[in-house]
């Protein structure tokens, strides 16, 4: 939870950027398009178009999530090292 809150506010449509490199960063997660998707087209590490990670169906952004935490652990996420790893985090409540 504190990933996506961190990363998009909770914001499934959240299209970040442009980075540094030219990039942008797609949905709730902030999935990087230099490296995880393609616009317009299926491609990518995770072979997804990077619109299909802006819409209100998380699940293939959950997927994708997972391979890159798979492959790089939560590091890959800046706002993961900045503002959640080794911090007191609040309980989720439902």
């Amino acid at each position: 939870l504190c990933l996506s809150e961190k990363e998009s506010g909770m914001n499934s449509g959240k299209v970040g950027g442009p980075n540094k490199n030219g990039s942008f960063d797609y949905g709730i997660f902030q999935i990087n398009g230099k490296y995880w998707c393609k616009k317009g087209k299926k491609g990518g590490d995770c072979n997804i178009n990077c619109d299909d990670l802006i819409d209100s169906n998380i699940d293939d952004d959950i997927e994708c999530a997972k391979k890159i935490y798979k492959r790089h652990g939560f590091s890959a996420w800046v706002a993961w090292r900045n503002k959640c790893d080794g911090k007191t985090l609040p309980s989720a409540t439902c």
